[in-house]
């Protein structure tokens, strides 16, 4: 089922409008953005746990979410 911009915010929280359109704009589910955002904040915790690597959505998901995302080329 396609997310909403509800769906996201619910998620991540207050976040940038370009953003939630990039992010439905995948096609994603709420729990793709989920599980990447998990990868983003507890990447740790997931890889310990024998959780394999994010494939898919999941890593698209989580290369938008990325906060390297936003740094300029050098």
């Amino acid at each position: 089922m396609a997310m909403s911009s509800a769906d996201v915010t619910a998620t991540l929280g207050p976040v940038d409008e370009t953003l939630v359109a990039e992010i439905i704009a995948t096609g994603a589910t709420r729990d793709d953005l989920a599980q990447a955002w998990y990868w983003l904040n507890c990447d740790d915790a997931l890889i310990k746990a024998g959780r394999p690597l994010p494939s898919g959505k999941v890593a698209e998901l989580a290369d938008l979410l990325s906060p390297e995302r936003d740094e300029p080329d050098a």
